[in-house]
């Protein structure tokens, strides 16, 4: 997914609608009226594909063209939104989405969401300005969790607020500065002018510093945003899966090469069976005891033969200082650029004064090696 143009404008609304794009020129008068130097630059709307269609004919058409009536009404500067911003959700299959119907439209939509949320997000120069108060429900949930992911100190949620009866109307926009009389079904006739629209601003909590910065930069599902967030107030917790050549920290797979996993096996072995911490290996005195339970976690990942003697001739007068800091320095690398800020509780850390002892400092009950 890859949006039309890069974004540099200073603000961005993002709307997510339904069958009423309405929202979009709710929200625009509140700022037009209340808070002008908030209007945006551009904007966006997230929608189904019957959403699209009434949005295209009912704002970008030429009748009857309520952005552009909205502009002119309110005297709004000029604002980016055309039909390219305009972003159809899609199915599993790639198809428009007409409704969110099932538990795989659910999913599907909140990737796409997440990653349009991630991309609005990137640039730190614009603010983006993201508006809940259209579509499904789960649309507006997905969307303001996607914010509390990858939101930033300058970026803004708020859902606007209609007062009776024009809530309910298909024929309301905004209240226009001039007498605007509209039927509304069951209720009787009402001018558009009178009718109160609010903003409501609504606080989020901004998990976006804890995120590994590969969910930073990259495209990834809303569920493994989710599971990365939750690593950052859930207990640390370290799954071994050799087998896999793989961890499970936080809830997060981190697949990490055989000599880096064997070095993080090798500490966490320690720690379950209630041994102390260990002092680096001396300048040039190799450990024979380090290098042979080193390479005991080693054949468990690689097995017994396979790329075992390139390893083992390495180690054959012990495992010397420059091996363990090696392996140190790199697991703790990949383990950061994996986990972010939640890597702390995984790594193998020094205590105390010189000589600094080594250690897994995770509780053993934290601790699991699968089968």
């Amino acid at each position: 997914m890859k949006l039309t143009e890069p974004l540099s404008r200073r603000s961005v609304l993002v709307a997510v609608t339904g069958l009423t794009p309405q929202v979009l020129t709710e929200t625009l008068y509140v700022l037009a009226t209340q808070d002008r130097q908030a209007l945006p630059d551009e904007v966006h709307l997230i929608t189904t594909a019957e959403g699209a269609r009434r949005a295209r004919l009912t704002l970008l058409s030429d009748q009857p063209g309520w952005f552009e009536r909205l502009r002119r009404d309110w005297s709004l500067p000029p604002i980016r939104f055309g039909e390219e911003h305009i972003h159809v959700l899609r199915d599993a299959n790639g198809a428009p989405m007409e409704d969110v119907r099932s538990a795989a439209d659910n999913m599907a939509a909140a990737d796409q969401i997440a990653e349009w949320v991630r991309q609005f997000t990137q640039d730190e120069h614009t603010a983006v300005h993201l508006s809940l108060a259209g579509g499904r429900k789960t649309l507006g949930f997905f969307a303001g969790y996607a914010l509390s992911l990858w939101g930033r100190a300058q970026d803004r949620l708020s859902h606007v607020l209609v007062s009776e009866p024009f809530e309910s109307s298909w024929d309301f926009f905004y209240p226009t500065p001039y007498e605007r009389v509209i039927s509304i079904k069951d209720r009787g006739v009402f001018d558009c002018s009178k009718a109160e629209v609010t903003l409501a601003d609504l606080p989020f909590v901004r998990l976006r510093c804890g995120l590994p910065h590969k969910l930073l930069q990259n495209r990834a599902s809303f569920s493994q945003a989710v599971a990365a967030a939750q690593g950052l107030v859930g207990p640390a917790t370290l799954v071994f899966k050799l087998r896999e050549r793989c961890v499970v920290a936080h809830g997060q797979t981190v697949n990490l090469p055989p000599a880096e996993l064997a070095f993080l096996a090798w500490f966490a072995r320690r720690r379950l069976q209630g041994a102390g911490p260990l002092l680096r290996p001396s300048d040039g005195v190799p450990d024979p005891d380090y290098a042979s339970a080193y390479l005991a976690e080693y054949r468990r990942i690689v097995g017994p033969s396979n790329g075992d003697d390139r390893v083992a001739r390495r180690l054959r007068h012990g495992m010397s200082r420059a091996d363990f800091d090696e392996r140190k320095s790199r697991l703790k690398s990949l383990l950061q650029a994996a986990l972010g800020s939640t890597a702390q509780p995984y790594l193998v850390q020094g205590m105390g004064r010189r000589p600094q002892r080594f250690h897994l400092a995770l509780p053993a009950q934290a601790i699991h090696f699968e089968s």
